[in-house]
């Protein structure tokens, strides 16, 4: 009987890439890398970076950002960067103002950083730039 291999020192148990069960594989992340963009997996997610200003004296959401997920949105809220709970302020608030439910948001990277990105789904990329850049 032969012993089971001993995993790789500092593994941890994450998948080792090019096995198919690297999530953050070229495939999985569209053409863009992962940042802002389209997401090859279906035509109606959007991947919006964004930028966030927590315990602001009011909630507001516009502007560019130029941060280490690419341009990045800005998002100040009232909410302190305590628990989650600016996290789930920028959530909504990116929901109202992108038009969308509120579930239709949900964060993919970024829980306790200011820098964060979110997955929008609905067709909302023209408003994302709007809100970024400016109306053009």
């Amino acid at each position: 009987m032969a012993k089971p291999r001993a995993s790789r020192p500092g593994s941890r148990g994450r998948p080792t890439p090019g096995t198919g069960d690297d999530r953050t594989a070229p495939s999985a992340r569209g053409d863009d890398g992962g940042r802002t963009g389209r997401s090859a997996a279906d035509g109606d997610d959007l991947t919006v970076a964004v930028r966030v200003r927590p315990g602001a004296g009011r909630t507001r959401v516009g502007g560019r950002y130029d941060g280490p997920h690419g341009p990045a949105l800005i998002v100040a809220v009232g909410a302190p960067a305590v628990d989650g709970k600016a996290t789930e302020a920028v959530r909504r608030a990116l929901a109202e103002a992108l038009g969308v439910r509120p579930a239709a948001v949900s964060l993919k990277l970024g829980a306790t950083s200011r820098d964060k990105v979110f997955i929008v789904v609905g067709d909302v990329g023209r408003r994302v730039t709007d809100l970024r850049d400016g109306p053009g």
